[in-house]
């Protein structure tokens, strides 16, 4: 089962005492400063939990599915998210 985005806020404002609001501000702030710092090129790494950084994909030869055509792909930019230790253990059940 996935927890969706309200029912995360609502997960967190139960923790912390705070409204769902302004857990929605936070986590809208949170996901600000990712994208900003990730499309400039540096790395967001929160020790023990996750690190996020955008990778270099080069040039490459693809194939339509379809018709089987060689097509070239371009050059372009992707995310990687690394899981810290933490979060590793909790998957791990540790």
């Amino acid at each position: 089962m996935a927890m969706n985005r309200s029912e995360l806020e609502a997960a967190v404002a139960k923790k912390t005492g705070n409204s769902q609001t302004a857990v929605k501000a936070v986590l809208d702030a949170v996901f600000d400063v990712f994208v900003e710092q990730v499309s400039q090129g540096e790395k967001v790494s929160i020790p023990g939990w996750l690190a996020v950084e955008r990778t270099e994909r080069a040039a490459r030869t693809g194939r339509n599915p379809q018709t089987g055509e060689t097509i070239q792909i371009p050059a372009g930019h992707s995310v990687k998210l690394t899981a810290g230790s933490k979060l590793k253990a909790a998957a791990s059940g540790k």
